[in-house]
This record gives C-alpha cells, sequence and structure tokens, in this order.
C-alpha cells in the first residue's frame, strides 16, 4: 500500500468511481434457495456513504459481470446505474465516462477478483477491498481496510467525503484571506 499522502493525493483527482458488484457490495457469497433462486448479503451502510458522493458531486456506478436480478434490485434501491452481464467491464467503462465527459486518469476502480484487473489496470486510482485476492491487491493503489461486504464501500466514499469536505473548507479560510 502507499503512503497516506500519496493516497490522498490520488483520491483527489477522483470524479467518478465504477465499482464491482460481487465481493465488494457483498462478502463474495451466495445464499442458492431450494428453488434455485440466489440471495447476498449487503452492508446497509454503504447507502449512507453513496449518499455523500452524490453530496460533493461525485458520479458512480456498478460494473458487474453477473447477470444476477439481486444485482440490479440492490442497485435500483440505492440509486447506483448499474452494468450488469459484462464481459468486458472496461470497455463499458470507457463508454460510460466518455458519456461523462472524463478520462480514465479521473476514474476510480473498487475491484475484487482477477475479472477486474483490466479496469483496475486503466483507471488513474484502482482500489481493492481488504480481502480482494493477491493479484488485485498487488495492482491496487489503495487497499481498503474494511472487506466486501461489510462496508468497504462505505470506507472509499468516506475517505472521498472527508478529503472533499477539507478541501473545501481549506478553500474558504484561505480565500477568507485575501
Amino acid at each position: 500500500m502507499r503512503c497516506e499522502n500519496d493516497v490522498s493525493k490520488g483520491l483527489s483527482k477522483v470524479k467518478f468511481i465504477a465499482f464491482d458488484f460481487d465481493g465488494v457490495f457483498t462478502d463474495n457469497r451466495v445464499i442458492v434457495s431450494e428453488c434455485g433462486e440466489e440471495s447476498v448479503l449487503c452492508s446497509r451502510s454503504d447507502g449512507i456513504g453513496l449518499e455523500r458522493l452524490r453530496e460533493i458531486g461525485i458520479q458512480f456506478a456498478v460494473l458487474s459481470t453477473e447477470t444476477n436480478p439481486v444485482v440490479l434490485a440492490r442497485c435500483k434501491k440505492l440509486g447506483v446505474p448499474c452494468y450488469s452481464g459484462l464481459s468486458d467491464k472496461l470497455s463499458c467503462l470507457k463508454i460510460v465516462i466518455e458519456q461523462h465527459g472524463l478520462e480514465l486518469s479521473e476514474v476510480a476502480f473498487v475491484g475484487n477478483d482477477i475479472n477486474d484487473l483490466p479496469c483496475l489496470r486503466s483507471v488513474g486510482f484502482p482500489v481493492a477491498v481488504a480481502d480482494a485476492w493477491d493479484e488485485v491487491r498487488s495492482e491496487a493503489r489503495h487497499v481498503l481496510k474494511r472487506a466486501g461486504g461489510f462496508g468497504a464501500v462505505r470506507e472509499f466514499c468516506d475517505q472521498l467525503y472527508f478529503l472533499n469536505r477539507r478541501a473545501f473548507a481549506l478553500e474558504n479560510v484561505q480565500g477568507s484571506y485575501e
């Protein structure tokens, strides 16, 4: 993991976040009923983190290889744009950020597994959850303290939120002395 100053510098450039779903919003496990229906566990605290991103104007989306309706249902409840059933997350990410007028250097990607590596290697600020696979953690510029499904999304959102709030406060203090 990089030093805190390097992380803060990288965070300050983030204008868009793409999240993987399974293993980031969830603990990467699935509950399968006898009828074949799948359920996952998510942290409710992640919703507050996403609200904080909205407050500071950082946009975000979920990119998932899964086609499971549970991904779409959770994203819909949280108001998160969701692109699912993706065989190539990076191609989708490039299209999405182009629509927002952004460059990959202004994007953070939060992932946990090897199918996230193309995005992690392409964005300006690659992030891994604490329990990500070794190959993913080694590619990350920042490794979160929390595991997927246990508030990792909230942790990252809060880091951006408080960094942006501090920057706003500093701008106002400096402006008052001019």
